[in-house]
């Protein structure tokens, strides 16, 4: 077989491949489970911490929540919570473990799902192994409302796969230029990820700001660029206020969100769950109905997230 015969061999394998994991996703669809991927363009922004504290505000609304550690360079949500996690997805990915030794309970309706190594390894399984992995995953559908993904810093190839496979990419930014650029780039690339075609909401929160004020300036910059150039439309999902009590939770190990309910950042943050949940009095985004965890998952793998 000469080398164009195999190229298009290995071109007409992949297409095969995408085509049967669509037609898988399809009947995945209609899961109750709504993914949420947390992604900045610089790192220091507070992704993971508002990641955790975001998922504390959830399930103070009674909303059952699962946050997977998916940052393969600096996963640090293990420190934010002030716990060890003796497993991963990689015991749950090899049979070593089952979903329930690898799920850490943090809190009244907070899970861990640490990712490790097993979000790299997810790359390399084949259809028959993934579709069981999935089915495993699966029953979390019926344990949980939410599943908040922390995804790393930057616009690495699994970063903007795991924005692009959840329901809503959470873009975080703070008023710093650089993070402000860093933000837009982000868009940028989300604009031009193979799967842009999909249906992934977009929100933006403005993280360490003086004021509201500040805050709507930033995304309002960052909402008309997106618009003008990339032709995106960016949910404002509102700001973080800068809370001195938020370096002080961090030090202690604790979220911010459980320690200081009352404080500035908390509220802020209690905001945000209102307007991701939809909450009718409270409520102030427009976003899509959930499509389910399975379905997530078969997204992942059809946008091939993990660099090699």
């Amino acid at each position: 077989m000469s080398r164009t015969d195999m190229v298009f061999s290995d071109q007409a394998r992949e297409l095969r491949r995408i085509v049967e994991l669509q037609r898988q996703e399809n009947r995945a669809g209609g899961g109750n489970m709504r993914t949420l991927a947390v992604l900045s363009g610089k790192g220091g922004v507070g992704k993971s911490n508002l990641s955790l504290n975001l998922a504390c505000a959830l399930a103070e609304q009674e909303q059952r929540v699962i946050l997977l550690d998916a940052d393969l360079g600096l996963a640090n949500l293990d420190m934010l919570c002030g716990i060890t996690a003796r497993y991963n997805l990689a015991h749950l990915i090899d049979g070593s473990r089952s979903i329930d030794d690898v799920l850490v309970e943090f809190s009244h309706n907070i899970w861990i799902l640490p990712g490790g190594s097993g979000i790299r390894e997810l790359a390399d399984l084949d259809e028959a192994r993934l579709a069981e992995l999935i089915e495993m995953l699966a029953v979390l559908e019926d344990r949980a409302d939410i599943l908040i993904v922390d995804t790393g810093a930057g616009i690495h190839r699994g970063v903007l796969t795991f924005a692009a496979a959840a329901d809503t990419a959470i873009l975080i930014t703070t008023p710093e230029p650089t993070s402000i650029r860093d933000a837009y780039g982000v868009l940028k690339a989300l604009r031009s990820t193979p799967m842009s075609g999909s249906k992934t909401d977009i929100a933006f929160v403005v993280n360490m700001t003086h004021s509201e004020a500040e805050g709507l300036e930033v995304a309002n910059r960052i909402r008309m660029a997106a618009n003008r150039f990339l032709g995106l439309s960016i949910n404002y999902m509102g700001c973080i206020l800068n809370d001195d009590l938020v370096g002080k939770a961090v030090r202690i190990r604790k979220p911010f969100y459980q320690l200081y309910p009352a404080s500035r950042a908390s509220e802020c943050v209690r905001k945000l769950g209102y307007a991701l949940t939809g909450a009718p009095e409270k409520g102030i985004a427009n976003i899509n109905p959930p499509r389910g965890l399975k379905a997530f998952f078969f997204r992942l793998t059809r946008g091939h997230f993990v660099e090699r």
